[in-house]
């Protein structure tokens, strides 16, 4: 018998698990670029952005998920805390819906969307419809999954170990909580252990208080896990994870506090009473469940796990400025320029949502576009007023862009081993297009600072002729780094490109005249050999800069 609820136990959780994780990638797929959108547009109102998290959540049915995006949108400054604040209130009310949906029974119908959803995958003409079959899959894996979970773990109600723990959970609800709490830390998914809060319960094995007391732990440890994660982030990714822990902890204190008032404030609303045992054949047949089941149960505390987040977002959704305020206090800023040394967008737990994780890809490319040209900026600085401080700052950003390119390659290829969609395929390539032709400016721009080392130890000096030209040639490249960073932001049109042709046509006619009046000097014994090699090998290194901006700016506009 132990055996048997061990298999069943392992085979309906990982059936449940991986159920959610194909309807969560067919729902994303189906939704596409709409989600990113959604989340860009938000505005101020802190009302919108709670409706939006209610909305996301709902369509990628995480919570986890949801607030990963947002701390990306607040690193890139198109969202504030106040606004992530609010969004992740909505996310806790979305993540409610998968318990309402296993609390309406629907598992009956898990084999016929099993097979219709197969059907749909393997023979729809239209990638849509073959998406929609995705959905229904794993719509159909998650309800058979718990359906095989709840008999396994029906027998646990007669083992003497179990009976005592959930009599205390029953009478205990400070134990409840931190059980449920280590449970959703160890599945590291809140709707997994409700769902298998909500099988034990209807199996009858718990009381509805002490099925209440879990579900309450199970809100706190879904904050935890996102602590945990955020260890090492940046600061506005710590901020929201505050922000997360406090609102779930707080509304789980209060609600001890006022236990019996919010059961009976439950069982009001909701018909039937909860622990209620069929004990007849004839009730058995009536329900459509077993004797020893509860019937009322699972809806009773998918309306309490419901219930509790409800209030708790509408009493801190106008507290969200006090909220803000409390969690910048507790986390502070950090050095900047030590910050722009670490990964800030690029996080692993959004690979299973790949227009997510391309999202983030390419906000980290846009802060690789921008660490550039700062590069190019101290390194034509150090060409003309040589520094120590400025070359081993050139070098750290070499170092760190080296770094961002493998980080962003590695995570990029990881995305493109997913189902993905062609259009999703086709952004990988073309971001991991991107990022080399980047990487290749933070080597140039190296190359120019060690001509700037090479050109202060020899002591080599320049004609004025010379150095007005390197002015000119430099200008003209940092006004493309500058386009090219701008357009990684916003993205370009034709008026984008055709910036981008007159600028890399400028600098190629610059770098070439420049050349041969170089030469002109030379036979005229204007200049000397040594400094004509460091200047033509500086004009190049500008040339090759202005050659990668293109080809960026070609795939920003879309021609490549």
């Amino acid at each position: 018998m132990i055996q048997g609820m061990i298999f069943s136990f392992l085979g309906g959780l990982g059936l449940f698990l991986y159920g959610m994780k194909v309807m969560s990638e067919g729902l994303q797929k189906v939704a596409g670029n709409r989600l990113r959108q959604i989340l860009e547009k938000l505005t101020t109102n802190r009302v919108a952005a709670f409706l939006v998290g209610i909305t996301v959540t709902s369509i990628v049915q995480s919570s986890s998920a949801t607030t990963v995006m947002v701390v990306g949108f607040v690193n890139a400054g198109l969202m504030n805390l106040m606004q992530a604040i609010g969004v992740i209130l909505g996310a806790n009310i979305g993540t409610t819906i998968t318990a309402q949906m296993i609390a309406f029974k629907i598992h009956h119908y898990a084999l016929p969307a099993i097979g219709i959803g197969v059907a749909l995958k393997l023979f729809s003409p239209t990638r849509r419809w073959q998406y929609i079959g995705e959905i229904l899959v794993g719509f159909g894996m998650l309800f058979y999954g718990l359906s095989v979970l709840k008999d396994g773990l029906s027998c646990l109600k007669t083992q003497p170990f179990f009976q005592e723990a959930f009599v205390t959970f029953s009478h205990n609800h400070i134990m409840a909580v931190l059980a449920g709490a280590f449970l959703t830390i160890i599945l590291q998914s809140s709707s997994a252990t409700v769902g298998i809060t909500m099988a034990l319960a209807a199996s009858g094995a718990l009381t509805f208080a002490g099925g209440v007391g879990l579900v309450l732990g199970e809100n706190i440890g879904t904050t935890i896990t996102a602590l945990l994660a955020s260890i090492g982030t940046n600061v506005p990714a710590k901020r929201s994870a505050r922000a997360h822990m406090m609102v779930n902890v707080i509304g789980v204190a209060y609600v001890l506090v006022l236990f019996p008032l919010f059961i009976k404030m439950v069982n009001y609303f909701t018909p039937g009473n909860p622990d209620m045992v069929i004990t007849t054949a004839q009730q058995a047949a009536q329900f459509g469940m077993n004797i020893g089941d509860k019937p009322f149960i699972a809806r009773h505390l998918a309306n309490a796990h419901t219930f509790f987040n409800v209030f708790n977002c509408l009493l801190f959704l106008p507290l969200v400025g006090v909220l803000a305020k409390i969690c910048t206090w507790m986390v502070p800023s950090g050095d900047e320029e030590e910050s722009s040394y670490h990964l800030c967008y690029l996080d692993n737990r959004v690979l299973d949502t790949p227009t997510l994780a391309l999202a983030q890809a390419h906000q980290e490319t846009g802060r690789m576009g921008e660490l550039c040209l700062r590069m190019f900026d101290q390194a034509t600085e150090c060409l003309d007023e040589f520094s120590q401080k400025l070359l081993e700052k050139v070098y750290r950003k070499e170092n760190t862009i080296d770094m961002l390119q493998k980080e962003i390659t590695d995570f990029l290829v990881n995305v493109s081993q997913l189902a993905t969609t062609p259009e999703i395929s086709r952004e990988v390539s073309s971001t991991m297009y991107i990022v080399n032709n980047l990487e290749r400016i933070g080597d140039h721009c190296e190359n120019l600072v060690r001509l700037a080392e090479r050109k202060h130890e020899q002591k080599i000096e320049f004609s004025e002729e010379a150095q007005g030209e390197i002015q000119k040639i430099k200008k003209r490249v940092r006004d493309f780094i500058e386009l090219m960073a701008h357009g990684l932001e916003s993205g370009g049109d034709d008026k984008f490109l055709a910036r981008a042709s007159s600028l890399e046509e400028s600098i190629n006619t610059m770098e070439d005249r420049y050349r041969n009046r170089h030469i002109e000097r030379l036979s005229e014994k204007c200049c000397s050999v040594v400094p004509g090699l460091v200047f033509i090998d500086i004009l190049t290194n500008f040339e090759k800069i202005g050659d990668h901006c293109f080809n960026i700016s070609e795939v920003i506009a879309g021609k490549k």
